[in-house]
């Protein structure tokens, strides 16, 4: 059985979404000792940002006219799509930057979707996928910036809705408590949430362990 991973967060070390990704692949890899892991990291290996426009436009030119440049976006978003059809079970780590997606994920969805097989939910239909997702502050019901996450909220939209992936969430607030010294109130609130998001990371990687494979 096969595992992509994909890290979108632009740091490798004190990562928070690495963190709970972390935990996510060593449940995984105690379920299934010796199976491969394949890995892609976005956030420091990023995708050329001219490759969607290039993609996009390859799409409506005759091939024999293509330039250089659209046949190698064509094959990279080919390459992306083949990563995740070839996996049995996928691990996303997206953190929240200033209040959306990561420029480099949203680089990465864009340039996927001009691949013809990525058009609907057919794509990853039913595919065990697990999204770890982080935020600097407190989104939630009755705080001052409920609903300024537009983030997740398309995640969910894009990986479940769109992909068809049987997708499960593992979240963490308030990783910035400890760093803004605005949040130190929160220091308590914090540490429950960083130790529930580390309990349902452990969770979530037993589930996806667990999944059989596909008949």
């Amino acid at each position: 059985m096969t595992l992509f991973r994909l890290d979108a967060s632009i740091r490798t070390h004190g990562s928070a979404s690495r963190e709970i990704a972390d935990i996510v692949e060593e449940e995984w890899r105690a379920a299934r000792p010796g199976d491969d892991v394949r890995r892609r990291h976005i956030g420091v290996d990023t995708l050329p940002a001219t490759a969607w426009a290039s993609a996009v436009t390859a799409g409506m030119t005759a091939p024999q006219e293509r330039t250089a440049e659209q046949r190698e976006a064509v094959a990279l978003a080919a390459t992306l799509a083949d990563e995740l059809l070839s996996a049995d079970a996928i691990l996303f780590a997206v953190p929240l930057y200033n209040f959306g997606v990561s420029q480099h994920f949203k680089t990465y969805i864009d340039l996927v979707c001009t691949d013809p097989r990525a058009s609907g939910p057919s794509f990853l239909a039913g595919k065990p996928t697990v999204l770890a997702t982080v935020r600097g502050g407190a989104y939630g019901g009755g705080t001052p910036r409920e609903g300024w996450d537009h983030s997740t909220p398309y995640l969910r939209r894009i990986l479940a809705d769109q992909w068809g992936a049987d997708l499960s969430v593992v979240e963490r607030e308030f990783t910035l408590v400890g760093v803004n010294p605005a949040l130190d109130p929160f220091t308590e609130q914090a540490a429950q949430m960083h130790a529930g998001a580390l309990q349902a990371a452990r969770e979530a990687g037993r589930a996806l362990g667990a999944v059989p494979l596909p008949a």
